[in-house]
């Protein structure tokens, strides 16, 4: 019996199949703030984008063409912001905050197809992507440690 010391492989990968069962499922349910812009860009993205952060937050800064939606609201207002028959994309703060996956839980709950948009409005900010206010929409630059400093896609 050999043993691999190094960490990575001390367990080994999946099989195939059970990868690609694995990836496929986690692009079902996880989209990011790239992709996002892009479909927002192109016009009718076919979803609907949900901010589920706070009024402070929101106030602070957002997706250009989201929907303020905090989670502790949805139950009671997502149908009159958001269409049943389209699936929602929904995001909070960041990576450290598990506040998108509150709000897809109230939005399943409530029979919606859901997806978290992966790394919220910090990777949004990081990406140099345009955030608005109430004063206007704004776009930093691009976190080099972050993103491509030629842009913002990866190309993957």
């Amino acid at each position: 019996m050999e043993t691999n010391p190094n960490a990575v492989l001390r367990v080994p990968p999946a099989a195939p199949a059970d990868a690609l069962a694995y990836f496929t499922g986690q692009l079902a349910f996880r989209t990011d703030v790239s992709d996002v812009h892009s479909a927002l860009n192109d016009g009718d993205p076919g979803f609907t984008l949900i901010d589920s952060r706070g009024r402070a937050a929101w106030d602070q800064g957002r997706v250009p063409g989201a929907v303020h939606l905090p989670t502790d609201d949805i139950a009671a207002r997502a149908a009159e912001l958001a269409d049943p028959a389209r699936p929602v994309v929904v995001y909070c703060w960041g990576p450290g905050c598990n506040g998108a996956y509150r709000a897809a839980v109230e939005f399943a709950k409530l029979g919606y197809q859901v997806k978290e948009m992966i790394g919220g409005m910090e990777y949004w900010i990081r990406e140099g992507l345009p955030v608005a206010t109430d004063a206007g929409t704004e776009r930093g630059k691009p976190d080099p440690l972050t993103v491509p400093a030629g842009g913002v896609s990866c190309s993957c």
